[in-house]
């Protein structure tokens, strides 16, 4: 069964910077592509980042792009997004989610298994 735990969620300070997790539970990460979700009030869950099953080809939706970095660590069996420059914006559930799939990009694939998500909620 594919079992996604996230962590790091909490309180954040506006210009901080966090970083979450997203650990495979009994099974290993090297054939999937993992992304991140989040949902912020109001709104709908979009795609943030991911990151396919190679580790060579990344995504990043613009409002994040060069101040969020997502990585793979294989022999942990997780992948990180690193978040910096907080703002109220990013407040959110995050979530992650995994594709087992060979595509290249990360992108295009479709994420079937899914985590419970994680919150950050950015404030001073």
């Amino acid at each position: 069964q594919v079992q996604l735990v996230e962590s790091g969620g909490g309180l954040v300070q506006p210009g901080d910077s966090r970083t979450l997790s997203c650990t495979a539970s009994a099974f290993r990460f090297e054939p999937y592509a993992v992304a991140w979700f989040r949902q912020a009030p109001g709104l709908v869950r979009e795609m943030i980042s991911c990151i396919n099953y190679r580790g060579t080809d990344t995504y990043y939706v613009y409002s994040i792009k060069d101040r969020f970095t997502i990585s793979r660590n294989s022999a942990e069996n997780t992948v990180y997004l690193r978040m910096t420059q907080l703002n109220s914006e990013d407040t959110a559930v995050y979530t992650c989610a995994a594709a087992r799939t060979l595509e290249e990009r990360c992108d295009m694939s479709v994420y079937r298994h899914w985590g419970q998500g994680t919150h950050v909620t950015v404030s001073s």
